[in-house]
């Protein structure tokens, strides 16, 4: 059974930066793809950055140029550098990662950019 979880978030200012990290345990096989979403209060939950197997890379277009997702295949492991962060970045972000069929989702991480 795959369980996904999240490190890394905290408080920092504007203009700072984060790294968040997930980890996957109950796993042996690379997924098809990993990446981040978030979420803010009152708000629906939205990609943020999504890496495939391949190496492949999705983004936002609020957060190009800023963020970088980062995946390690033989751990099942991603994180996401998070750089120039905002004040319209506060959120929970969460790990997600697929396999072909289905999705996993860790329990989220709290970002808080203070302006």
């Amino acid at each position: 059974q795959v369980q996904l979880m999240e490190s890394g978030g905290g408080l920092v200012q504007a203009g700072g930066s984060l790294r968040l990290s997930c980890a996957a345990s109950g796993s042996t096989v690379s997924f098809r793809s990993m990446g981040w979403y978030r979420q803010a209060p009152g708000k629906q939950r939205e990609p943020v950055a999504v890496i495939g197997s391949d190496g492949i890379t999705n983004y936002a277009d609020s957060v190009l140029g800023r963020f970088t997702i980062l995946r390690d295949n033989a751990k099942n492991t991603v994180a996401l550098q998070m750089n120039m962060l905002k004040p319209e970045d506060t959120a929970v972000y969460y790990c997600n990662a697929k396999p072909w069929m289905g999705s996993y989702w860790g329990p989220g991480t709290q970002v808080t950019v203070s302006s």
